[in-house]
């Protein structure tokens, strides 16, 4: 992990101690904190949990034109050449209209979209639980490489002084670092699961894919799984509709 990364989580470790909980004083605790690690123009983490509070409930993300990603899968950090000990991410849900895609893998997700706004973030990420229900734990923003740098950039998006991870398949590896999507920079934030790697790590040993296979999934999500997804190619399923 990054030296700024480590630095970051110094600074906001009172918001992942806190981030179970929902009452107003983790909250207060957090805007305090935050006032030195945001930048100009920046959401706190405390704006960035009030305004996704209501992600808790997945049918709300839903309802606003998430989706799940079309692997289906549970990301592990092991399944990305990882160690093991490094923990999960978790299940994805994506709001295509964000991200700027506008049709199905060919062969992997891509997008045109640059946005990096943490208010209404381009993912969320939830834990399966045992009893089929999901948890939300994290929320990330994605922007993909090719798009960002012809909009002129040099350099990787950042949120709070720390530059988003590079995330790209490494095609002499059986594995795919980047499940299934085209290279892309992304930051998770986990606002919603105590991570004592830091808010800003990339997983987090404290979240689980154990109980992926009980999760169910709604006739919605049933008809974005991954077969349905290469044939969907109406406009109205990619932008969220």
């Amino acid at each position: 992990m990054s030296n700024p990364i480590l630095r970051a989580s110094r600074l906001m470790a009172i918001v992942v101690v806190g981030a179970g909980c929902s009452g107003a004083p983790a909250v207060q605790d957090a805007e305090s904190a935050q006032v030195q690690g945001a930048a100009p123009g920046e959401p706190t983490l405390a704006a960035v949990r009030a305004a996704t509070e209501r992600f808790r409930d997945v049918k709300v993300a839903l309802a606003e034109g998430y989706i799940q990603d079309p692997s289906g899968m549970c990301a592990t950090a092991e399944m990305e050449g990882r160690p093991a000990e490094e923990g999960a991410m978790g299940i994805h849900y994506f709001r295509p209209d964000l991200l700027g895609i506008t049709g199905p893998p060919n062969p992997r997700v891509s997008g045109t979209g640059t946005y990096t706004d943490f208010r209404r973030p381009g993912v969320l990420i939830y834990e399966p639980q045992s009893d089929g229900s999901l948890e939300l734990v994290a929320v990330e923003n994605l922007v993909f490489i090719r798009p960002w740098e012809r909009a002129g950039n040099r350099q990787p998006p950042s949120f709070h002084g720390v530059p988003f991870d590079r995330m790209e398949d490494d095609p002499a590896t059986e594995l795919d670092e980047a499940h299934m999507f085209e290279p892309h920079y992304d930051r998770h934030v986990w606002l919603y699961r105590e991570n004592p790697n830091g808010v800003f790590a990339q997983y987090n040993p404290n979240v689980s894919c154990k109980h992926h296979g009980r999760t169910r999934r709604t006739a919605t999500e049933r008809e974005v799984g991954l077969d349905q997804v290469e044939k969907a190619t109406t406009p109205r399923f990619w932008t969220g509709g």
